[in-house]
Parts: C-alpha cells; structure tokens; sequence
C-alpha cells in the first residue's frame, strides 16, 4: 500500500513538473556529449563504494557490451553513406576538372561535413544555441522562446520516433511468438482511421478525460481486431501471416481510399476528414515550435508493459515458448492457435497506437496518402533492437533522430534525404548480418549469438 502511494505520488509530481521534466530531456539529448560526461562522473562516484575501477568496468560490459555491434553499424552506414554523397557529387567532378585532385577532395570534404553538420542539428540542434539560448532564458526578457527555438531539432527527433517506437514493439512482439507481422502499416492506418473518427464524430461535447482515452482506446482495439484477422488464419487455416497482412495491408489502402473521398471526406475533392474536436488532441508539453505531445510518453509506458508482459506473465511465458518452439508449446498443453491470434491483437493494437498518436497529436485529421512508411521501417527496428522493447525504443530513437535531420540536410546542404534511407538500409544490413561487421573490424563471435538470432526468424517457419 505504501509502494502504491509512493507511486501515485511520483506520477503526480511528474504530471505537474511535465513541462520543466521535458524542456530538460530536450536541452540534455541537445548537449549528449556534457550530458554522457556527466553520467561517467556519477558512476564513477558510485563505483567508490562498489570496488573501483574493476566494478564500473565490470558494469559497463555488462550492459553496453550488446551495443558494440550495432555502434559500429551505423559508424559503417554513415561511412559508406558520405562515400556515396562524395561519388556522387557534381561539384567534386567540376573541382576536378577544373583544379585537380586535391581541390575536389576539399570540395568534397566540405560538402560532406555541411551536410552530416546539418543532418546532426536536425536531430539534435546546435549546441552553441542551446547555450547561448539558456543565457537568454536566464537574463533575457523573452522568457522560454530562445530556449524553445533552440532544442526544435531534439524535439522534432522525438516526435519522430514516437510512432517508430509504437510500430518497432508491434513488429517485435511478433517476432517474439514466431509471427512475421509485415502488416503494420495497414495496423498504423486503420488505428489512425478509427481514432480521428471518434475524434470528430461524437458531436456531444465530452470533457478531454473521457474523449481523448476513448479516441486512443477505439483506435487500439480497432487495429488490433483487424491484425487478429491474420492471427485466426493461421491458426485455423495454416496460412502464412507474411501473406495475409500484405493482402490486408491493400484492403486497408483500398478502404481508405474510399472512406477518405467518401463518407468520411469534409470537403469534396480534398479526400480529408474534419479535425478532430480539441478534447481529442493529445496535448503538448511546450510552445510552438517545439512539437513533442504526450504520446511519447504513452510511448514509453507501451514498452515498460509490453516488456512487463513478455517476461513477467504467464501469457508472455506462452507467446515466447510458441514462437520458439510451437511444437513443444503444444505438447505441453499451451494453445498455439489462441497464442497466434493473441499475439495478432497485441501486434496489430501497438501498430494502430502509431496511427493513433500521429492523427490525435499531430496531423489532427487523416488525409489520403497518410502512409509514412513507419510500418515497413518497424521490421528494421525489431530486428535492430533485437526484438526486445528497450533495444527497439533505442531503435526508434536513432531512426527518429535520422529522419528529422534528414530534412534539415536537404535544404541546407542540397542532400536528397534518400541517402538517408541508403544509411538505414545499410544499418539493417549489418545488423541483420554480423558477421560483416565482425569480418571488417577483426572482432570475435560471441557464444550467445545463435540464440539471440533464432528469437526473431522463427516467423518464417511453418
């Protein structure tokens, strides 16, 4: 009991201090480097009471040893990625007609670091604003403005990765009971359908405590449904769920072609939906231009339980035992048809809270060609964080950083953001296969590799 009022507590204060809590994680993720400074001096003083320097090595392998790998990933991706920015560049070719080969290597060096300079302050700001912003904040007269405009680039990286956190756990807990769930875009738009829907269609007035859940809820379970039909035809019927979400996935294009230039359409020809009341938004927790709204949290709380309901519960205990051996599963007495309809309706729930936080968080409405490609990046993201909630967050947070400094480096440096997406393929790549890495930097294989990689290509078994 006393845990529980300590708890309720805790989230009260946090619920008030919201806003000062997030301006901090904002000005932390922008100054990373003090940031990742600072946390070495604590545990450096933690580890004089815990036997040195042997306990924080100790500790520090312990749990950055698995981040080797993908660390040195996307050091490669964005490697091969300036070499592919520097081959192709035109101004490298007239430099070296005009100047020699020294001249286009300076031009092309130059290039590279204004474009990885403004991918970077696209994800994560300018460190010398946020700087100065925090003088100006202190002894200005503009109040939080300098401040606000100075973290937009951390911002914008979070707001990204919000619904890559959602989609990446959808994917993963697939991954998890043996489902190959390539479903999740359509998952994303049916949970963004439902939610605006609820959002603009119930014309009674109802307080935000009532409607915004209601909104979040409908477009959870209304994703979720759709996934389980994927989960009832292969336990029922065999069919593969590779098969049945791709075909689902056109329906749900289909459909909502129709319901966006039809019943659903607020002005004819625009094949948009009216905005969802503002009892249904999820709020922001600052000012424009800074954008991040709630839904990051409810991101982050969907992967604390979805961990908790993996390794904590019975059912989890089930929904893994199923996708690593559904044979054993069954001779056992677990239910593995129920374990994939499950598992279905968990997937397809987290998927359509993608859709859910981008129609009531950001966009306020739903519009024809609303794919964003966050479901078919999902798979990318499971396999990168291992099929495991925090490893797919960390995910989403690089990817997320990745996508609001690939706008950035477009418009500043002339840089199409399809280099970007050559980086994440190339992260995927390496991730998905290890040995390159390990090939190319001389490193050993661990023993526990076979394991890990079993865990998320049991989906393509029978």
């Amino acid at each position: 009991m006393v845990r529980l009022v300590i708890l309720a507590a805790l989230v009260a204060v946090g619920v008030l201090t919201s806003k000062w809590l997030m301006l901090i994680l904002l000005v932390a993720l922008g100054l990373w480097p003090i940031t990742l400074a600072l946390g070495f001096v604590i545990l450096a003083v933690i580890s004089i009471w815990h036997g040195g320097w042997s306990w924080m090595k100790e500790w520090l392998g312990s749990r950055l040893g698995g981040l080797v790998i993908p660390a040195l990933s996307v050091f490669t991706a964005l490697l091969i990625g300036a070499l592919v920015m520097f081959f192709t560049d035109q101004q490298v070719y007239d430099a070296l007609s005009d100047g020699g080969i020294f001249e286009a290597i300076k031009v092309g060096v130059g290039n590279l670091l204004r474009a990885y300079g403004a991918l970077y302050e696209g994800a994560f700001g300018n460190p010398g604003d946020i700087i100065q912003a925090i003088g100006e904040t202190i002894g200005g007269e503009d109040g939080l403005k300098p401040l606000l405009r100075a973290v937009r680039g951390p911002s914008d990286s979070l707001v990204q990765s919000v619904p890559y956190i959602f989609a990446g756990l959808a994917v993963a807990l697939g991954f998890r009971a043996g489902l190959f769930n390539i479903g999740a875009e359509g998952q994303i738009g049916i949970g963004w359908l439902a939610a605006v829907f609820v959002g603009y269609g119930i014309t009674t007035e109802l307080p935000a405590f009532v409607h915004l859940p209601l909104a979040i809820l409908v477009g959870a379970v209304a994703a979720g449904l759709w996934a389980a039909i994927a989960g009832i035809l292969k336990a029922r019927t065999g069919a593969h769920e590779v098969i049945t979400t791709i075909m689902l996935n056109y329906v749900v294009y289909r459909l909502s072609e129709w319901l966006l230039c039809g019943p659903m359409e607020k002005t004819v020809g625009t094949c948009r939906t009216p905005d969802v009341a503002a009892s249904a938004f999820l709020p922001r927790f600052l000012e424009h231009p800074v954008s991040i709204h709630w839904g990051f949290v409810l991101a982050l709380v969907a992967a604390v339980l979805t961990g908790w309901f993996l390794f904590k519960t019975t059912w989890g205990f089930e929904l893994r035992t199923v996708g690593a051996n559904p044979d054993a599963a069954r001779y056992s007495g677990m239910s593995v048809g129920k374990a994939f309809v499950l598992a279905m309706f968990l997937s397809g729930a987290l998927a359509g809270l993608a859709g859910v936080v981008q129609g009531l968080g950001i966009t306020h409405n739903i519009a024809l060609g609303f794919q964003a490609g966050y479901g078919f990046d999902s798979i990318a993201l499971a396999l990168l964080g291992k099929s495991h909630p925090a490893g797919v967050v960390a995910a989403s947070l690089l990817f997320g950083g990745l996508r609001a400094g690939a706008a950035r480096m477009q418009s500043v440096a002339g840089i199409p953001t399809e280099i970007v997406q050559v980086v994440q393929a190339l992260v995927i790549v390496f991730i998905a296969a290890p040995a390159i890495i390990r090939t190319v930097y001389r490193m050993r294989k661990p023993r526990e590799e076979e394991a890990e990689v079993s865990v998320f290509s049991r989906g393509w078994g029978a």
